[in-house]
């Protein structure tokens, strides 16, 4: 007689087979899909993850690549989508925040959102570490949004500002595109590998925002304003 509540082996084998034939019924509707629609999906979230920071852009450059392996995409043609829709996103992002976002951070909106000695500290910050900082940033999750708005923000010349996120961003996804390759055509291998990516990733990002707050907070400090 089973436990009460814990239901036959048969019944947990069944519900842990859910899954996988779940994975495996997406990636069959996606094989399905003309591949110039695949194509618009993958460049759509790209540019958005300049806007929304948690759109799995990743995810979707790995499946794209995983497809190629299989035939239905070209891995150069995943790359290069990826790759040029997420730079004119940040590049938009840019130009929209130096057009438009000093006029935005001095109203009574703004300035709840951005205190004008933070901002400050933001720009000072821009300046001392200037492409460097901008190329790491774009590596990393949740930062890749930010980035490109601040820049702009802070008042930096396009060539210091897109230079290096272009550059970033293709080491990024062209790093992607050849690793899930690598893996060949085993689906679960490339899920275990954007996985331990984005983990490790976001322990790197999560140790930069603590550094970064501390070094403005401590700045703040001593700043007689």
């Amino acid at each position: 007689m089973d436990r009460a509540g814990r239901g036959s082996r048969g019944d947990r084998r069944g519900a842990a087979r859910v899954r996988p034939a779940t994975l495996t019924d997406l990636l069959a509707f996606l094989q399905d899909l003309p591949p110039g629609l695949l194509y618009a999906l993958i460049g759509v979230l790209a540019a958005l993850e300049n806007v929304f920071p948690f759109v799995p852009a990743d995810s979707t450059v790995a499946v794209g690549a995983f497809l190629a392996g299989r035939g239905t995409l070209h891995a150069g043609v995943v790359f290069g989508v990826t790759w040029g829709c997420n730079v004119a996103g940040g590049a938009a992002v840019y130009w929209l925040a130096r057009r438009y976002g000093r006029d935005f951070v001095t109203r009574p909106a703004g300035r709840r959102l951005l205190r004008a000695s933070v901002l400050a500290q933001i720009e000072a910050q821009y300046r001392r570490h200037g492409a460097y900082g901008i190329f790491l940033s774009r590596l990393l999750p949740v930062w890749r949004a930010v980035v490109a708005p601040f820049a702009g923000l802070a008042g930096l010349s396009a060539p210091r500002a897109l230079v290096p996120l272009a550059l970033a961003s293709g080491l990024w996804y062209g790093a992607l595109t050849l690793a899930v390759a690598a893996v060949g055509t085993n689906f679960d291998a490339v899920v275990s590998l954007v996985s331990h990516l984005n983990r490790v990733l976001a322990v790197v990002a999560l140790g930069a925002l603590i550094f970064v707050g501390v070094r403005i907070v401590r700045r703040l400090k001593g700043d007689p304003q």
